[in-house]
């Protein structure tokens, strides 16, 4: 048999009409609407800062750690090699780095270790940036961010957690508290029966001694969901005669023995999987009050609101991630006889999700601002209480959909597991169902409404100062305050209210802020209705090129 002469043979293996991985970039260079955001919105003197960390959080070799820690998601180990009950979760080296930059980084605690004008705001653009690289590890900071004002509620246990909790140190070992460098901590709510309606909870607590805040008890009962059962100590609810309260519960007793905290399973989840979200039960388990006695849900609402904050940042986060990518992606696939950034549709696709993001992102900044301003500052924090139900309500419901849209740009590339897109898009659901689903979120506001009589006028005063910005936005504003005023059954219209409030605000802040191609665009497209139902349906006029240029990241 004749041997083919190797020149001959044609090349299969080409690889051509790719786009390079997208890496060795800044994430926060490349991001405009983050950059003014911060400026405006009072965090200014943090820019350097971010600009490293938006280096470091371009690196190939970070962002290749979020890939491996959803590769090798967490292990149960139930029992040491003697039998003895651990209850421990076991991480992939890759999810400890990623800690450890977030911790290193103040992403869990620079507000309260440094409360300077902006602090919120520069903390919002860390955990922005950490997330675009992996959102696994987002709970347990978000946790231990959010815990310090309900600890405040309770001073000897502050004094004793705070420290711990707001350190620099990432420490991962599961030994006592007073022996680490630093700690972290988890939240635990929701049980089988009660869902959001944590009334409804049936974990009891019985005084161990004297009853009251600060005083030790033992609680017994099942948790549904424990977000992130690693972490160091837990704020949880149970009923006492008096009601559901709140408690701390550490993982190691006083004595340094292990407290009763048993993880009954990880959760097989859709997505966040990099997190070990589990299930646990209680059984005659150390516990201290903390707040009020049967004022549960007032004392851990200190926490939830915090939160509810960073679910925002989390789904603005992966959906400025998603355009990033499909920018990107455009710059270099060629399709047709031309590139995809240079056709018309695709044009008019990436617009759209560009101008999303930068909605998102924009109202994210403010609505982090709101965090900042001082407790004599009653007409912002009554703005933040209902902004951050109304924006928490919308931008998690934008995510999925815009998302999957921003997939499609890739074609089957997109759809692999080597590329960042499932990833993004399993994770998109889950700011939407964390701290209360749509309709939970939707019913807040209403509350807000009707018991917090400053939270309605502080939110329409926000609205009213871009009055006279756009006609199509006076117009929206005048259709809300009708709906407010005279809608007759509130809770049945509490969506379609929320999302006049949720776009509202958008156009508020870009009306105020954004380049007048931004602005202009959505309130055409959001508000007056100059849109089709899905993305890429953005009037032909629109400034497609100017709204792209802003999200295509400056990769190198």
């Amino acid at each position: 048999m004749a041997v083919q002469d190797p020149r001959t043979i044609v090349a299969t293996h080409d690889v051509v009409n790719q786009a390079r991985p997208l890496e060795d970039y800044n994430p926060f260079a490349s991001d405009a609407s983050l950059c003014e955001g911060i400026v405006r919105e009072g965090a200014a003197w943090a820019e350097p800062e971010l600009m490293a960390f938006g280096e470091m959080t371009g690196r190939p070799d970070v962002i290749r750690l979020g890939f491996q820690a959803n590769q090798y998601p967490p292990v149960l180990k139930t029992h040491d090699r003697f039998g003895h009950r651990i209850d421990e979760a076991e991480f992939h080296p890759a999810y400890h780095e990623l800690m450890k930059i977030g911790v290193a980084h103040g992403v869990h605690a620079g507000p309260w270790r440094d409360p300077r004008p902006g602090a919120h705001v520069a903390r919002v653009a860390k955990h922005y940036l950490l997330t675009q690289v992996e959102a696994g590890v987002g709970c347990p900071l978000t946790m231990t961010f959010a815990v310090v004002p309900a600890l405040r509620l309770q001073p000897e246990v502050a004094a004793e957690w705070e420290p711990r909790v707001t350190s620099l140190e990432y420490d991962p070992r599961m030994v006592p508290a007073p022996d680490k460098t630093g700690c972290l901590m988890g939240m635990a709510m929701t049980e089988k029966q009660g869902g959001s309606d944590v009334r409804a909870n049936t974990t009891l607590a019985v005084a161990a001694g004297a009853e009251g805040p600060g005083q030790e008890y033992r609680l017994t009962g099942h948790k549904w969901f424990c977000s992130a059962p690693m972490c160091d100590a837990f704020l949880t609810l149970a009923q006492t005669d008096r009601g559901l309260s709140c408690f701390i519960v550490p993982r190691w007793l006083p004595d340094g023995a292990r407290n009763v905290f048993r993880i009954q399973r990880i959760k097989d989840k859709l997505g966040n999987r990099s997190n070990a979200s589990s299930e646990i039960e209680y059984f005659n388990t150390y516990a201290r009050m903390v707040g009020e006695d049967g004022r549960g849900v007032p004392t851990i609402i200190e926490m939830v609101n915090h939160t509810r904050l960073d679910c925002i940042v989390g789904s603005a986060s992966i959906m400025r991630q998603a355009v990033a990518q499909a920018t990107h992606h455009a710059q270099y696939r060629k399709a047709f006889g031309k590139l995809l950034k240079d056709q018309p549709l695709m044009q008019n696709v990436l617009a759209d999700l560009a101008l999303e993001s930068e909605a998102a992102t924009a109202v994210m900044l403010r609505i982090a601002r709101s965090y900042d301003a001082p407790a004599a500052d009653a007409r912002e924090k009554a703005f933040s209480r209902i902004a951050t139900a109304v924006t928490k309500y919308y931008v998690t419901k934008r995510a999925p959909h815009m998302i999957y849209e921003a997939l499609e740009c890739h074609g089957g590339p997109g759809y692999v597991e080597e590329s960042i897109m499932p990833r993004l898009y399993r994770e998109a659901p889950l700011s939407s169902i964390w701290e209360g689903s749509g309709n939970v979120m939707c019913l807040d506001v209403l509350r807000a409404m009707a018991k917090e009589p400053d939270a309605l006028p502080a939110f329409l005063d926000e609205l009213e100062a871009a009055s006279g910005k756009h006609p199509d936005y006076d117009a929206h504003l005048a259709k809300l305050k009708n709906e407010l005023t005279r809608t007759s059954d509130m809770e049945r219209a509490a969506r379609r209210i929320v999302e006049h409030m949720a776009l509202a605000l958008q156009a508020s802040v870009l009306l105020h802020h954004a380049p007048q191609a931004v602005s202009e665009t959505f309130c055409r497209a959001r508000l007056a209705g100059d849109h089709g139902n899905e993305y890429g349906t953005l009037p032909t006029d629109a400034p497609c090129v100017t709204l792209i240029e802003r999200a295509t990241p400056l990769s190198g």
